[in-house]
């Protein structure tokens, strides 16, 4: 595999896209695999991979256990730099799997040699470059999707039904709760991991705006919530267990312009993993969105039941919308402004706060240990509950540290 030659321009009449994938020895490997399902749908083919390492002799090139396919098909090209294959031959789309720093230079590339862009989340590292890459699409009139994937959820588009019914009364919150675990390796892993600049440029790593990003910006959906007009004021509370710059166990209350509060508690530092959800509560009843498995639970004077829904793929979401000029992304680069709001909010926040020793149990060795904040679940349960703030609900580490006398 070598960057010279074209390559590929799809299949004239088809509707077989090419496909270009950047950045595909981390996270970006989900993507090869969507790519090779829908290149066996011939919906799509990976025309070239592009990241600073070749793919020429690992796992990507070898066929998976049970015979599938390799992820990386030989006639696929390796180019070291997005550059590098815009100038050979741009692909019909480019998914981009690299550092948030790198989003908005990237996707602009793209977006300006023609190209169509599946983006991942966070979308940029600034409301201001948010700002930017929504001027270049629509200059460009390219699409560009940005991978949060719950923007696809069936269960999600229930939710927003059922508060819209009224079935549920008025909301009085929405909440969202993050409970997970990352361990030391999580932040080694890269050198802009859980940085919140690097080499004085944004990079914004922390909880709230990465790992477990699709949680707030799920919420705000649901609040309704998608542009940067739709958010009134952010209240941020910003922690950190691991030693790095970036948080890792936050809390989030957001005020809409429509007058509802979204609050989320959120954390990397639990005892165990623990699903993901929304919890949408009203005068009449209340719903549970465990987003990561796509279940809703209803709780009204009804009665309880749960509904279990599939997944729109955002990248054949996209690659459907090519097709139709009249059709409107799950998750347009727009749509994402509310979401932007919040992180430009921790952007610029104070720099996150230390949990005190003494509240931090150390599990495991080495780059597998990773820390457990005393009670966090709780606290994070007790924010979202509550619609306010650690400080506000009685988190211990959120109390002021005491000021000696003089």
């Amino acid at each position: 595999m070598t960057g010279t030659g074209p390559a590929g321009t799809g299949v004239a009449g088809t509707g077989v896209a090419d496909v270009a994938v950047v950045g595909v020895h981390g996270h970006g490997a989900s993507h090869l695999r969507r790519v090779r399902a829908l290149a066996a749908e011939r919906r799509a083919r990976l025309a070239a991979v592009v990241d600073p390492r070749p793919v020429a002799g690992t796992v990507l090139t070898e066929p998976d256990a049970d015979g599938t396919a390799p992820l990386v098909p030989p006639d696929a090209r390796w180019y070291p730099d997005l550059d590098a294959l815009l100038a050979d031959a741009p692909p019909d789309v480019v998914v981009l799997s690299t550092p948030i720093h790198t989003h908005l230079p990237l996707a602009t590339a793209a977006l300006r040699a023609g190209c169509d862009v599946l983006l991942e989340k966070p979308t940029v590292a600034t409301l201001a470059e948010h700002t930017e890459l929504v001027e270049v699409v629509r200059a460009t009139g390219r699409r560009c999707q940005v991978g949060f994937q719950t923007f696809g959820s069936g269960a999600a588009d229930e939710l927003a039904r059922l508060v819209a019914s009224g079935e549920l009364g008025e909301v009085t919150t929405v909440g969202a709760v993050g409970a997970w675990v990352r361990p030391r390796a999580y932040y080694a892993r890269a050198a802009w991991a859980g940085r919140r600049e690097l080499d004085g440029v944004a990079v914004v790593d922390g909880v709230v705006t990465n790992p477990l990003a699709h949680a707030v910006a799920t919420a705000l959906k649901v609040a309704g919530a998608t542009r940067a007009d739709d958010v009134a004021s952010v209240e941020l509370e910003l922690f950190h267990a691991h030693a790095i710059e970036a948080d890792d166990t936050s809390s989030v209350v957001v005020r809409t312009t429509a007058g509802r509060t979204v609050a989320a508690g959120l954390t990397l530092c639990a005892a165990e993993r623990q699903p993901a959800t929304v919890v949408v509560r009203g005068t009449a009843g209340e719903a549970t969105l465990r987003y990561e498995s796509d279940e809703l639970d209803v709780r009204t004077a009804r009665g309880t039941r749960t509904i279990r829904t599939g997944r729109r793929d955002l990248l054949t979401d996209l690659l459907d919308a090519r097709r139709d000029p009249a059709a409107r992304l799950r998750c347009a680069v727009e749509a994402t402004g509310a979401f932007m709001a919040v992180l430009d909010a921790v952007r610029t926040a104070p720099d996150p706060r230390p949990v005190p020793e003494e509240l931090v149990t150390w599990v495991g060795t080495g780059q597998d240990a990773h820390p457990v904040v005393t009670d966090v679940e709780a606290w994070c349960a007790a924010v979202a509950e509550r619609g306010a703030g650690f400080g506000a609900v009685g988190a211990p580490w959120a109390v002021p540290a005491a000021v000696p006398a003089t």
